[in-house]
């Protein structure tokens, strides 16, 4: 199944104050940037063929992909000046790169690479800078059940501030803790059907327009993860997921704990 990355924003929370032009998606965590992690995470379940949807910053997305280092994070042996990979990241994968635009909002960006997905019933689609361990198969054969045009994984409230209640007169009725409440919040990872392009309109938005629509007409599905699942829309995230890494903790690398499509074998993958 195709996989529709979206990676052409700005992330002007992650800029900390710099006139870097890197786009989110790049942002570092471990030796290799967000985006690498989340295709990584997907072609762990078989998908492979990439779609990203390319805005600011696209040269730093083509350069990494043009110039990729297997060695960064594969075993290999060096022998006679020659390079012998053990194992290979991206080897088997196929990669479309699509200039979408500088301003264009994330709907625009899905109906200009539409062609690319060659009339495919159904797809993946991701914001490409959000690490989850969510059970990819499980999330495609609910929704390839179920007679709707999206899914939606929808994730807790992360919030860590508290809802307060006022009665007229001033006086605290009550306060609860956004996690606790009943809220569910949009976890970025969907399943969709040709059918959403039907109520995406020019220079429209995927959730606020194709979503919603969808939801308005009961063919919207949901699925619920409790499991791990980390943005990455500040500095402050990017950097304690990158802290993370560093001592071992990612339960996102589904793909070093062994099960579907971890690796691809060294014998097709040549040397660097």
């Amino acid at each position: 199944m195709k996989v529709v990355l979206f990676c052409g924003g700005y992330g002007m929370r992650m800029r900390n104050g710099t006139s870097d032009d890197v786009p989110k998606p790049m942002a570092m965590v471990g030796p290799r940037p967000l985006i690498w992690h989340v295709m990584r995470y997907y072609a762990h379940f078989g998908h492979k063929e990439f779609i990203l949807c390319l805005g600011y910053g696209a040269h730093h997305i083509k350069d990494f992909f043009l110039n990729y280092e297997e060695t960064t994070s594969n075993d290999f042996v060096l022998r006679g000046g020659r390079t012998e990979l053990l194992s290979t990241d991206i080897a088997d994968w196929t990669i479309t790169f699509a200039q979408t635009g500088i301003e264009s909002p994330i709907g625009e960006r899905l109906r200009r690479v539409r062609h690319h997905l060659d009339g495919d019933e159904m797809f993946l689609a991701n914001y490409a800078d959000v690490l989850t361990d969510a059970p990819l198969p499980e999330m495609i054969d609910n929704f390839a059940r179920r007679d709707a045009g999206a899914s939606m994984m929808v994730v807790p409230p992360q919030s860590s501030f508290h809802c307060v209640e006022l009665g007229e007169d001033g006086l605290v009725g009550g306060i609860t803790a956004v996690s606790d409440m009943p809220l569910w919040e949009n976890g970025g990872y969907f399943v969709l059907r040709q059918e959403v392009f039907d109520h995406i309109p020019e220079n429209g938005d995927l959730v606020a327009d194709g979503c919603a629509q969808l939801a308005k007409q009961g063919r919207l599905v949901a699925h619920q993860h409790r499991g791990f699942w980390k943005p990455t829309d500040t500095v402050k995230e990017r950097a304690a997921l990158d802290e993370a890494y560093t001592r071992g903790d990612r339960p996102w690398a589904v793909w070093e704990q062994g099960g579907t499509v971890a690796r691809v074998p060294a014998s097709r993958a040549g040397a660097a």
